[in-house]
Order: structure tokens, then sequence, then C-alpha cells
């Protein structure tokens, strides 16, 4: 009986496999957590002919829970929540369970973007930051020239 070895005759098939288990489901530490490891909130950033609008999933959180700063061209958005869960007079604990969560994300906005014109609202567990092109950075429409 010969053994075959995968990269003989599915090379691409291994790789493919391969690159899954080594890369993805062990690189965690990086690219899903913050330095004191808790999730990072997933964002999206979208642009229209107006502006930039970054979408930042965060459930369960309040509007005064953000800290949204521009400092120069970076746009850093961060939350740090504490909650306790306190106890009446007179109980006694048999566990007592603590929350902390915070993150950072920091974004540098492009040569296009008016620091002057940023605006954020959270509606339904999504942060929206909304940033507005400069006008000269905005499409103009085709300019018609009259033939004399």
């Amino acid at each position: 009986m010969t053994l075959l070895r995968r990269s003989d005759y599915l090379p691409a098939w291994a790789s493919l496999v391969n690159d899954f288990f080594n890369n993805d489901l062990t690189d965690w530490s990086n690219r899903h957590f913050s330095d004191t490891n808790t999730t990072l909130p997933a964002v999206n950033i979208k642009e229209n002919n107006d502006a930039f609008v970054v979408e930042m999933a965060a459930p369960g959180m309040k509007k005064d829970d953000f800290k949204i700063e521009l400092n120069n061209d970076l746009l850093t958005i961060s939350s740090e929540k504490k909650d306790e869960k306190e106890s009446k007079e007179g109980e006694t604990y048999t566990r007592r369970e603590y929350s902390y969560q915070s993150f950072s994300r920091s974004f540098t906005l492009p040569n296009t973007a008016n620091a002057e014109k940023i605006s954020a609202k959270y509606n339904d567990g999504v942060l929206l930051v909304e940033i507005q092109k400069k006008e000269e950075a905005k499409p103009k429409p085709a300019k018609q020239i009259a033939i004399s």
C-alpha cells in the first residue's frame, strides 16, 4: 500500500483546510478582542456621495456609555462600562459577579472628510457616526457646455 501526500493531488484543498484551521480559529486574540480581553464591537464603514457612515454594533449599551473624540485626523470611539450587582443590607454572598467592559476603536479620516461636520446617534444597539465629506470632494454633475 502506498501512502499519498495530500499536497501531491489536492494542493489547493490541503492549503485551504490548513489555512482555515491554523489561522482563523487561533487568531481570536488579535482581531476580536481588546486589550482588556473583551470583545470588540463589529464595525461597517459605508461611503456615499455626501458622507462616510461608521456603523458599530454595540447592543445593550446606552448612548452615554460612548465617548467619541477627534484628534487631528484620528476618530476614536471608546466605551467603558462597569456593572456591579449590589446587595441589600443583611445579605451574604455565595457568588457575586462584576461586569467590566471597555473597548477603543480608532479610524484615520481621509482627506475628503469634513472634520467640522461629524454627528452620531445610537439606536437599537447600533451606533451610527456620520462624517460629512468636504464640498470639493462631492461628485459634481456633468456640466453642459453650449456650442456657439
